[in-house]
């Protein structure tokens, strides 16, 4: 099946999701819960130090894993005009796709908006870093670049819920109550946008399961979280990683198992063509290295370190 005859044949389905997105997906203001009150000028030409931060009664401490987390988290969020282009490319800007794509970027920056105005207030982050860093990821426009849109949706599937986790984790780790609750409402949000994009994968698999199965194993492969063109990335994913927010383990017991074997059941998808079966076992052994090497550096970082 071709990707425009695909795509009609979803339609109805994206709307049904749509419409049931609607319907759960609570209107919230970022400016009713952000702490203004603890704000005050900046000082021009002042560096920010990190003992600046002011978490309320919670003080100024904050791990660094926590900082870096945060950090990626918001430049994440700022990066989405260009996701939006790919979506708007791959899916088309009308019918029930083009509404969905655009109600997704609107929610997607309401995040944006609420996580720089707290980390502006409470100084979490260094407001220079965070604004040269939002210039170059913005400028580099780097985002995945799924070949058709069932890798999309694979993908954004897995981001999603990827998202997600890492927002909420953080928020876990965060001393300061309001910090915790913001942070729990845009993964709230998060986990929305996952499962409209979960179900309608489910959808494809019964339209067209060999196409999907090989899109889906594509997305696997290619998977990268959406942050690769933040400056520094690798060394503040090490610190993610480090903290247990977010990890090669994490991706495979919190996403990969239950995403691709619990909710899309690809063991026992039928009637696949010779392609789609060779790219399922490609798939699951992908899966199984990747919880082999989750589970060696996870023990790696739990090991002391000898002096």
């Amino acid at each position: 099946m071709d990707q425009a005859a695909l795509l009609a044949e979803l339609e109805p389905e994206a709307a049904r999701l749509m419409d049931r997105h609607l319907s759960v997906a609570k209107e919230w203001f970022p400016h009713e819960m952000v702490p203004y009150s603890r704000g005050r000028d900046f000082e021009k030409g002042r560096d920010w130090q990190p003992g600046d931060a002011d978490f309320g009664g919670a003080g100024s401490e904050i791990d660094e894993a926590v900082r870096a987390a945060l950090f990626v988290n918001l430049l994440t969020e700022d990066n989405l005009p260009f996701y939006f282009r790919d979506i708007d490319r791959i899916f088309g800007s009308d019918s029930a796709f083009g509404a969905w794509s655009r109600n997704w970027t609107a929610e997607e920056g309401r995040h944006s908006i609420v996580m720089r105005d707290y980390f502006t207030v409470t100084r979490a982050v260094d407001p220079v870093a965070l604004e040269r860093a939002r210039m170059i990821q913005v400028r580099g426009g780097e985002v995945p670049a799924p070949t058709d849109a069932l890798e999309a949706l694979a993908y954004v599937s897995m981001q999603e819920l990827a998202t997600r986790i890492s927002h909420r984790n953080t928020g876990k780790l965060m001393t300061d109550p309001i910090g915790t609750e913001i942070m729990s409402r845009v993964g709230n949000d998060e986990n929305l946008h996952y499962l409209f994009y979960r179900d309608l994968t489910a959808a494809a698999l019964q339209v067209d399961p060999s196409a999907t199965v090989i899109g889906i194993e594509r997305a696997v492969r290619n998977f990268a979280m959406p942050g690769t063109g933040i400056p520094d990335f690798p060394r503040l994913a090490r610190e993610i990683a480090r903290a247990g927010i977010y990890d090669l383990l994490i991706h495979h017991d919190q996403i990969l198992e239950p995403v691709i074997m619990r909710h899309w059941r690809l063991e026992e998808v039928t009637g696949l063509s010779d392609e789609a079966e060779r790219a399922r076992e490609s798939l699951f052994e992908l899966m199984r290295r990747t919880a082999k090497i989750g589970r060696r550096l996870a023990t790696g970082r739990a090991e002391p370190v000898a002096s």
